[in-house]
């Protein structure tokens, strides 16, 4: 692995990792995400950042909607499946149970949370492409606050996604 000069202070960084799933062109994806974060508060906004490499955003290149997904940390298998196998080779969404939001986004039965967001505007960042978010649709709300599932618990999950 090639060192950057960012490593240092990433590796004291642990926060949460999120699934996020698309559906555009007749295709479903989903992957895992660490680069993510609220970033406005008036009007409500989120950044998600999609792998270039990654099979999600291919098809989110033609969507109008992402959803998010908080896991806590009994939902590891959910992450490895979403983290270690790519839909180029396979159909993540027939081995979970799911359903359509309103926009047509798989949402994932049993996630702790998430919410569907209209794509506002695309930033190439370099290796990845942010997607900013407005939030269309949002699950109920949390009544106790889970146990996230972050990048510490999953840093050894290999990516799906041809290197």
């Amino acid at each position: 692995m090639v060192e950057t000069k960012l490593d240092a202070f990433a590796e004291v960084l642990d926060g949460p990792v999120y699934v996020v799933t698309v559906a555009a062109g007749g295709k479903r994806s989903g992957c895992v995400v660490g680069f993510a974060s609220q970033c406005s508060i008036r009007p409500p906004r989120f950044m998600v950042w999609l792998s270039t490499l990654n099979h999600t955003f291919r098809v989110a290149r033609g969507a109008s909607h992402l959803a998010v997904h908080v896991l806590d940390q009994d939902q590891r298998l959910l992450a490895e499946l979403f983290g270690g196998e790519t839909g180029d080779q396979v159909d993540k969404f027939a081995q979970v149970d799911w359903w359509p939001s309103a926009a047509g986004i798989p949402l994932l039965a049993g996630a702790c949370a998430w919410f569907v967001g209209r794509i506002e505007t695309r930033i190439d960042g370099g290796d990845h492409v942010g997607f900013l978010l407005t939030p269309t649709e949002v699950s109920p709300p949390v009544r106790t606050a889970p146990a996230l599932l972050r990048y510490s618990d999953v840093k050894e999950i290999d990516p799906g996604h041809p290197a």
